[in-house]
């Protein structure tokens, strides 16, 4: 408890530094919240029990811890296949301190210590860090370049490395309180700052995420000058010269977002991972700094991509080739990216975008990603994952990039680390606070502290969620005291499929949630997508928020060429589909009448207990006959836990 106890305090004093203007509303660290929930707990244990030593794990065999003993060594030859290899132990040592921050473990914590201690012998000592160069610097990988940072605007990862060393020290700080990686992340920060910079080196970093982490590091540490690197770093975008007639996005900046300065971008482009990075990036930035420019430009960026460039189920990044963003409304289904990596930036870039603005929109949107495109990258079993996550497998396989079946490891792993990383911090997106607004953004079973008017409140959730619409929230102050809930009601409630018009629900008699307190109709206002209950809470005050669990077929805008005359199922936040493994082996060729019925029934004997989606359909040959079938859907992060077989997320509507 002790131990606990410290890391409250440490994180109250560094996650925010005191006197600098930021974000108006705070997020609730995920170490504050208390998670009792039958959804997420189990994955988030999962993640501490299989996923997180399972990284550790294949950081060893696969070279990549050899790397950083070999650059001590200054002798060897960099022996896995990509520069930034080595971000894959800090990714993983990121979310073991997460884990350690509400899970000690002594065996865990020492560990640590132990990579550490091999981080730091491979350090130069002016803070240069990148095994791939100081293992023999003379003959450096081809991406690399001859000498520092000449290959950082394209594909050396320099700066990339080190982001996730920040990222990766400020965790482990704030978790454990010590030091060890910490000091090894500000010497790097350090050669940064003095390398770069007005009247230094000018560079837009090829691979964003060290613009995030300086962030981070001036919030945990109040030197500006890291803050002012990452406005640095962000500003140079759009100064280098490409050819803009040509359509060739690495030879027209698109792909690195370096085509235009960033006050002037208004469409998501390139690869998708570096532009959610970069957007997350300049929201910090722009919180820090009150630049307006960039929120007008994030602004538009995100109604870009949510109204023409995001799937059904959240995910981004269309196209394979350089995993990125397609034309406006090019969503084909066959040929779909989705990147895991690019759910997980999409998620922390809308979270930014509430906790400037405060509406539930991004809320909207991050939780339909949270509980599909980002969550179908990791197996049941913790220890298998898709890198691209596809919208159909007909045959067995549609493109080459197309994974029908989860993979252990990747050659590229950054997905498998990073979920490794993203899952302990959850609980931090549960709930928000501006002054005396107490936000709940997710309904995830748990409770949490809070300090109101000088008084300490406990909000507790309860609840099935997702299977379940009947949520129930206890409000426990010391003492009686005015403050407003904010609920927020779900565009899926509301008859919102995304906040745009790229898709929307099929037209169906809307059901009525309902709001109660003590068992009581209670007045409310709606603000921002968030029903606000403002009222003098007495301890014991339970809210009764009851939410309609409908099958909605959703239908695509008329751009979207694939999804004409096709429709798809979403019950709550979650998307879902069919496979063939409940279908009799057959996925392409069934229709779904117009008017059919669905059924919707837990089953806690398969997938670790979920909802099935059942209905009538009718299956077409090819030769023309009709059979008539019933259709068993099952949510789409749950697709290729069983076996390999055909997936689809759209089916094509009979009249």
């Amino acid at each position: 408890m002790k131990y606990i106890f410290f890391i409250f305090l440490l994180l109250a004093k560094f996650t925010f530094a005191q006197n600098f203007q930021d974000y108006k509303i705070n997020p609730i660290q995920f170490n504050k919240v208390k998670l009792n929930d039958k959804f997420w707990l189990p994955r988030i244990e999962t993640n501490k029990n299989v996923t997180i030593p399972t990284s550790f794990a294949r950081c060893e065999t696969t070279g990549r811890v050899k790397n950083f003993e070999m650059a001590a060594a200054k002798k060897g030859k960099f022996c896995t296949a990509y520069v930034f290899d080595d971000t894959d132990i800090y990714k993983t040592i990121e979310g073991a301190s997460y884990s350690l921050a509400v899970y000690p473990d002594a065996k865990l914590d020492a560990y640590l210590d132990s990579l550490v201690t091999v981080v730091s012998k491979a350090q130069e000592p002016d803070g240069y860090l990148y095994t791939a160069r100081t293992i023999d610097p003379a003959n450096p990988p081809s991406w690399s370049g001859k000498d520092r940072w000449v290959n950082e605007s394209n594909m050396s990862h320099e700066l990339y490395n080190s982001g996730h060393l920040i990222e990766a020290a400020v965790a482990h700080y704030q978790s454990t309180g010590k030091k060890n990686l910490l000091n090894i992340a500000i010497k790097n920060a350090n050669l940064l700052v003095a390398t770069f910079g007005d009247n230094k080196l000018s560079v837009a970093p090829g691979h964003e995420i060290v613009e995030m982490a300086l962030v981070r590091l001036y919030r945990a540490t109040s030197n500006e000058s890291y803050l002012k690197l990452a406005k640095f770093f962000i500003d140079q975008r759009g100064k280098k010269k490409y050819d803009f007639k040509d359509r060739n996005p690495w030879k027209n900046g698109k792909y690195w977002q370096d085509n235009e300065p960033v006050v002037e971008q208004d469409e998501a482009v390139g690869h998708a991972v570096r532009a959610m990075y970069l957007y997350a990036g300049m929201a910090d930035v722009a919180a820090l700094t009150g630049d307006p420019e960039y929120i007008k430009a994030i602004d538009r960026i995100w109604e870009n991509m949510t109204s023409k460039k995001m799937y059904v189920q959240g995910g981004i990044g269309a196209v394979p080739d350089g995993e990125r963003f397609g034309n406006n409304y090019d969503l084909p289904n066959a040929t779909a990216y989705n990147e895991t990596c690019a759910a997980i930036g999409n998620v922390y870039w809308n979270q930014r975008m509430f906790l400037l603005h405060g509406d539930s929109k991004y809320i909207d949107v991050m939780e339909k990603v949270l509980y599909n495109a980002l969550l179908s990258g990791v197996g049941l079993d913790g220890k298998s994952f898709f890198y691209t996550n596809a919208m159909q497998i007909i045959n067995g396989v549609t493109h080459k990039d197309a994974e029908p079946a989860r993979s252990g490891w990747f050659e590229c792993s950054c997905c498998p680390t990073n979920m490794s990383r993203f899952l302990p911090s959850l609980p931090g997106y549960i709930y928000a606070q501006l002054n005396s607004q107490i936000y709940i953004n997710l309904f995830v079973a748990s409770s949490t502290e809070l300090q109101i008017n000088n008084e300490k409140v406990k909000i507790t959730q309860s609840n099935n969620y997702p299977w379940d619409g009947n949520l129930n929230v206890t409000v426990e102050p010391t003492n009686a005291t005015k403050f407003s809930l904010n609920l927020r009601l779900p565009g899926w409630v509301r008859d919102q499929a995304i906040p745009s018009d790229l898709y929307k629900f099929k037209t169906e008699k809307r059901q009525a949630f309902q709001v109660m307190v003590n068992g009581k109709k209670v007045n409310y206002n709606m603000d921002k997508g968030y029903v606000v209950i403002d009222r003098e809470w007495k301890k014991g005050d339970k809210v009764e928020f009851i939410l309609p669990m409908q099958v909605k077929k959703i239908i695509a805008n008329e751009q979207l060429v694939d999804d004409k005359g096709k429709i798809s199922l979403q019950r709550g936040p979650l998307m879902f589909c069919g496979e063939s493994i409940d279908n009799d082996g057959v996925i392409a060729s069934i229709k779904i009448p117009s008017k059919a019925k669905f059924i919707a029934n837990f089953s806690p004997e398969i997938l670790n207990g979920i909802v099935k989606l059942k209905t009538p359909a009718i299956n077409s040959s090819l030769s023309g006959a009709r059979k008539n079938i019933e259709l068993t859907m099952i949510p789409y992060y749950a697709w290729a836990n069983r076996e390999k077989g055909e997936m689809t997320v759209w089916f094509s509507e009979a009249k």
